[in-house]
C-alpha cells in the first residue's frame, strides 16, 4: 500500500459563490442598461456547463448580461454522450458542410446588439469570416488555443490561414500561458490577451478523492485481482494520439525492472481492441473500460502513478485532484493544458523515447521519498487550476476588453 494522499491540507478556491437571483437583481435594479456579451459555442459538453453557470453570476455582479448561444454538434459527436444542458442557454441554428467539416451558425441577430462578441477560433466556424470582414460586432474576441497542437501538417494551409486569423480580433481569452505565446508570435499585442488557464469542475473528484481509504483501495485492488504491488495507471479515451503502444512498451520495460509492477487501462476508444488483446495475453495488465465517479477516484487513489505517453489535455487534472503523478512524454502531442506540468515538481515530462520514459518511471518507484515528494508537488498544483479560478479570470479579461 502507498503512502497516504492526505499530506497536506489543500487550500481553497478564493472564488466565493454568488447568488444568480441576487446578482440579477442587481441588473435589474441598476438604472442604467446592462452591457451585453455574447459567447457562442458550437456544442455545449458537460464540463464547460459549471464554468458557464460561474460566469454568468459573476458578469451579472458587474452590471453585465451574459447571452451563450449553442448549437448543436455532428451526429459522430452525438455517439460521445457528453453532451451538458443549462436552461438559460439560446440555442441557435447550426448546419453541416462537406461532410462535417464546416459549420454555418449564423447569429448575427444577436451580435449586433452586442458590445463584445467572444467565438471559438477554428477554421471550420465559417460565419466567424463573415464576422471579421463583413459584419464585424463592436468588439470582437477570440477563445481558443492558437493553433491545432496535434495538426499532421503544421505548416500546411490550415495552418498558416489560422495563424492568419489570430490578429483579426480585438482581444483573446488564452487557455493557458503557452497559448498566450503562441499568440504574441504571431504578433499580437500580449496587453489584449487575458490566460484563463482552462479548467473543468474538479471539485466532486476531489470530494470523492478525499473519501477513498485504505479499506477502498483494497476492495478495489481485489475487485481488478492486482497482486501487491505499485500500480500503474492509464486513464483517458483510447485513440491513436494516446501513443497506448509506446505504454505497452514501456510497461513490459518496467516490469522487467520492478518484477510486481502492473498496469490497469481504464477507457475506451477506437484503439480498445489492441488493449484487451494485451490484457488477455498478460495477468498483470488490467482492463477496466470506463471509470466514473467513486470507481475513478478509487482507481486513481490506488495507482502510484498516471502514466500517458501521448497527448495530454484536461485529465492533468485527475492527476492535481488526486495527488497521483503524471508521467508523459515530449511528444509534441498535448494540449495546451501540458504548460500546467512542472515536470520533476508536480509530474515527469521525459524524452520522446521508451528508454527515457522506463527510466524516469522506474526512478520515481523505485524511491518512495521521490515519490512522495512528487506526490506533494502534485496535490499542491490543485487548487491553483479550478473551474471558478478560470470563471474569474474570464470575467477579469472582459471587463479588460470592455474598458480597452
Amino acid at each position: 500500500m502507498k503512502l497516504s494522499r492526505h499530506l497536506e491540507p489543500t487550500p481553497q478556491s478564493v472564488y466565493q459563490s454568488v447568488s444568480p437571483d441576487a446578482a440579477a437583481r442587481s441588473i435589474t435594479e441598476s438604472s442604467t442598461p446592462p452591457r451585453r456579451v455574447i459567447i457562442v459555442e458550437r456544442r455545449l459538453p458537460h464540463y464547460r456547463v459549471s464554468f458557464f453557470n460561474q460566469l454568468r453570476t459573476l458578469l451579472m455582479r458587474e452590471g453585465i448580461e451574459l447571452l451563450l448561444l449553442i448549437g448543436h454538434g455532428t451526429p459522430e459527436e452525438g455517439k460521445k454522450n457528453d453532451l451538458g444542458f443549462l436552461d438559460w442557454v439560446i440555442r441557435i441554428p447550426t448546419y453541416y458542410l462537406l461532410g462535417d467539416k464546416l459549420c454555418w451558425q449564423p447569429f448575427g441577430a444577436y451580435a449586433k446588439s452586442a458590445d463584445l462578441v467572444i467565438v471559438n477560433h477554428e477554421n471550420k466556424l465559417i460565419y466567424n469570416l463573415w464576422l471579421l470582414f463583413f459584419r464585424h460586432p463592436q468588439r470582437l474576441a477570440f477563445w481558443g488555443h492558437g493553433r491545432n497542437m496535434q495538426s499532421q501538417a503544421p505548416n500546411g494551409i490550415k495552418e498558416l490561414f489560422k495563424r492568419w486569423t489570430v490578429n483579426k480580433a480585438d482581444w483573446w481569452f488564452a487557455y493557458t500561458e503557452m497559448t498566450a505565446e503562441l499568440i504574441t508570435s504571431n504578433g499580437f499585442p500580449r496587453e489584449a490577451i487575458t490566460v484563463v488557464q482552462n479548467a473543468a469542475d474538479t471539485s466532486a473528484m476531489a470530494s470523492l478523492c478525499e473519501m477513498v481509504g485504505d479499506r477502498e483501495c483494497a476492495r478495489i485492488r481485489k475487485d481488478m485481482r492486482l497482486a501487491e504491488g505499485p500500480v500503474g495507471l492509464y486513464l483517458g479515451s483510447l485513440y491513436r494520439e494516446k501513443r497506448l503502444d509506446f505504454l505497452l512498451e514501456a510497461a513490459h520495460r518496467i516490469r522487467l525492472k520492478i518484477p510486481a509492477f502492473q498496469l490497469v487501462i481504464a477507457g475506451a476508444g477506437q484503439e480498445q481492441e489492441g488493449i484487451e488483446a494485451a490484457a488477455a495475453q498478460h495477468s498483470w495488465i488490467r482492463y477496466v473500460g470506463p471509470l466514473y465517479g467513486a470507481d475513478k477516484a478509487s482507481a486513481l487513489m490506488l495507482a502510484d502513478v498516471l502514466l500517458n505517453p501521448g497527448a495530454v489535455g484536461l485529465g492533468i487534472q485527475d492527476s492535481f485532484v488526486s495527488g497521483t503523478p503524471m508521467f508523459t512524454t515530449d511528444c509534441g502531442l498535448h494540449g495546451p493544458e501540458i504548460s500546467y506540468l512542472n515536470s520533476g515538481r508536480n509530474g515527469v515530462m521525459s524524452a520522446d523515447n521508451i528508454d527515457a520514459y522506463t527510466e524516469a518511471v522506474v526512478d520515481i518507484l523505485s524511491d518512495p521519498e521521490a515519490l512522495d515528494q512528487l506526490r506533494r508537488g502534485t496535490l499542491a498544483s490543485g487548487p491553483e487550476y479550478t473551474v471558478e479560478n478560470m470563471a474569474n479570470r474570464f470575467k477579469q479579461g472582459v471587463l479588460a476588453c470592455l474598458s480597452a
